[in-house]
């Protein structure tokens, strides 16, 4: 390690010593049915949004937590496994998972790591550099994380604790919880979307863009992607980089989208306030995002407009697909494309039944279709189907009554955006999105314990001084 590094790193921990007002611990532990201490909060997820919440956590004295992620060290989140941009897309200046203290910040780590001047000649943040930051972050503040752990299953326990079904290397065992934050990034409440015309060819003719696609074998072949947004264009790019012979990109709009609309929400009142509207503005707002989705910046255009052999097909949304002897033919209205291989760029839908941690509780999540109906031209069946999250992004009941004990599962994630704008997966809104987040987990563990506190409160009795009383100096009389 690097001397400045190691330098940045004492700063790191006297900035957050001298932040660390108040002290006191507050938290009384608590045992779980099998007799062990359970935790205060398991963190599901040790990605970007898992080590901020982590970090948030331990600066409000809730340090009895744990967070888990299913992937081995260091490959937490998208960036060294399907993240096939070159850079992340968000300014290098945005401030994220340091929840707003300068040590923190990838700016400090960069210039730690290599100089002043490179962060200066620096246009946007290598993915591999985000990673190893995202890895040194949590290090440094000690955060307690473990790797290579699936979630299974979550149930209600006993004494107002969640039971956490959990395996790792084919060894499962019951965690026990207060609450449980799913802070599952993209992955959200669903699945990656394969479109129905596309489910009756060859699994190993198709493929998401989440999924490990190995792009050497594409060398010589003819790819279409399906989808117009900035994953769909780092797909196409890297088939091209990596040889294959023709990338047909389909984009079932008239025209590609190239405005961003996470650029113009970037400011403090939005992020911060857009969960406290109505529900009819919440609705309109994250509708007109969400519809528009989110654009690619010129560089991500570019790396797939050098090549000769990219087209680009506008309003040419998929109608139907099917095998032929020299491999797959799609048809839009715009005439039929032969392809040998297809990487599906079409998003994430929302299904609870199909996330096996909440098998049982899936059929009580309340959506938004459950809470507000919105006007006839506004409808979006897609975005109904979205959990209707509470105030501190816990899920609420379709059914009052039937799964109370789900109000303790917080959901931080891409499946959160209608309730709370971009505050799950995106970096753009961690610094206003993970403190309502902790002040919400915070509030309903002291509202849990009032009783107690009450009783604390009430058997107080340190004193703050000692009062020494003078003997009083009585005159006889005489």
């Amino acid at each position: 390690m690097s001397d400045a590094l190691t330098e940045l790193e004492a700063s790191v921990h006297a900035d957050l010593a001298m932040i660390a007002h108040p002290g006191a611990a507050w938290l009384e532990p608590k045992t779980g049915p099998d007799g062990k201490p359970a935790l205060d909060v398991l963190v599901v997820g040790a990605g970007q949004s898992g080590i901020a919440i982590g970090l948030g956590l331990m600066r409000s004295r809730v340090s009895n937590i744990l967070l888990l992620d299913k992937a081995e060290e260091g490959k937490e989140g998208p960036w060294l496994t399907y993240a096939r941009m070159p850079t992340l897309r968000s300014p290098k200046d945005y401030t994220g998972p340091d929840l707003d203290i300068p040590s923190l910040t990838y700016q400090s780590w960069h210039e730690a790591r290599f100089g002043e001047e490179s962060w200066q000649r620096l246009g946007l943040i290598p993915r591999e550099h985000w990673a190893e930051y995202l890895l040194w972050l949590r290090r440094t503040i000690g955060l307690p994380v473990r790797n290579s752990c699936e979630l299974l299953e979550i149930a209600p326990a006993s004494d107002g604790l969640l039971a956490a079904r959990v395996k790792r290397a084919d060894v499962a065992e019951t965690l026990y919880a207060r609450k449980i934050v799913l802070a599952t990034g993209q992955e959200g409440m669903g699945g990656w979307m394969i479109p129905e015309q596309l489910r009756e060819l060859p699994a190993s003719s198709v493929a998401t863009v989440a999924d490990d696609i190995d792009f050497e074998n594409l060398r010589g072949k003819r790819v279409a992607v399906i989808g117009a947004g900035a994953s769909a264009f780092d797909n196409a790019a890297t088939a091209l980089e990596a040889g294959a012979a023709e990338v047909h990109l389909l984009c079932r709009r008239a025209q590609i989208q190239v405005i961003q609309p996470y650029r113009w929400l970037t400011f403090r009142g939005f992020l911060r306030h857009l969960s406290d509207l109505d529900d009819a503005w919440r609705w309109r707002f994250m509708r007109k995002v969400l519809e528009m989705r989110e654009g690619f910046p010129q560089p991500t255009y570019d790396r797939c407009a050098r090549h000769a052999n990219f087209t680009l097909h506008e309003g040419a949304p998929l109608e139907a697909a099917r095998q032929t002897a020299g491999g797959l033919e799609l048809q839009t209205p715009r005439g039929a494309i032969a392809a040998d291989f297809v990487i599906c760029g079409t998003g994430i839908d929302m299904s609870f039944a199909g996330r096996g941690e909440l098998a049982k509780c899936a059929g009580n999540i309340a959506t938004w279709a459950d809470r507000y109906e919105p006007p006839e031209n506004q409808r979006n069946a897609r975005l109904g189907r979205f959990p209707y999250l509470a105030d501190d992004y816990a899920f609420t009941e379709r059914v009052p009554g039937e799964t109370p004990w789900i109000s303790d599962i917080h959901l931080f994630a891409i499946a959160s955006t209608m309730s709370f704008g971009p505050s799950g997966s995106s970096i753009n809104a961690m610094t206003t999105a993970i403190p309502k987040l902790v002040h919400g987990l915070t509030r309903g563990l002291f509202r849990a314990d009032i009783e107690q506190h009450w009783a604390s409160l009430s058997a107080y009795d340190v004193p703050q001084a000692v009062v020494a009383r003078p003997a009083r100096k009585i005159e006889e009389s005489r």
